[in-house]
């Protein structure tokens, strides 16, 4: 059987990051992870950031098939733009990585940990732009900015899953889908 020492020292980083976070992972702790020498480690990579690139890079393209995975065509927009997002910010919050990359994030503010947290934030966007465009088109929704509303959606989203739960009792999926309904979408039902 043939090692595939580049996707061995993938996964070694990908632990290293989850575990230790971006600023604290050294390419001599990948290399003692994936058990290779330090220049098996550059003669796949240039150096952490390109390694750490194209780990993200996995995650969010993992993050838009869960969201892709959610879209039911016999479903509204309403009921389909809900469970994509509640299942793109589910997948992030319990993705090891994604848990400790927002940690640090707050707590150190790493330039690079900021800029992957913001691509992860702008492909959700996108994600939810698409699919406005097209409720949109099928007369779904009122015409409305779809770069703007989707950054609203997100937010909110946000807002009623991760802000709320800090002072208060986790809303359900269900109460989430009824403030959505009460607050965004009779707004925008055409």
């Amino acid at each position: 059987m043939k090692i595939d020492r580049r996707k061995e020292i993938v996964t070694a980083a990908t632990k290293s990051f989850s575990l230790f976070g971006y600023k604290a992972t050294t390419m001599d702790q990948v290399a003692r992870l994936a058990n290779v020498g330090k220049g098996t480690i550059y003669t796949f990579f240039k150096n952490k950031e390109e390694l750490f690139n194209e780990i993200m890079t996995s995650v969010i393209s993992d993050m838009e098939h869960v969201a892709n995975e959610s879209i039911d065509p016999n479903k509204s927009f309403q009921e389909n733009v809900h469970q994509a997002l509640y299942n793109m910010l589910e997948f992030r919050r319990e993705h090891q990585l994604t848990v400790k990359l927002v940690q640090e994030e707050k707590e150190i503010g790493t330039p690079i940990v900021q800029e992957t947290i913001k691509k992860v934030e702008e492909s959700i966007i996108a994600f939810l732009e698409k699919k406005i465009v097209r409720a949109i088109e099928r007369g779904e929704i009122k015409r409305v900015d779809p770069k703007i509303t989707a950054f609203i959606l997100l937010k909110l989203y946000i807002s009623l899953i991760v802000d709320w739960e800090k002072k208060h009792e986790p809303l359900s999926k269900e109460k989430i889908a009824n403030l959505f309904n009460t607050y965004i979408f009779k707004g925008l039902s055409a």
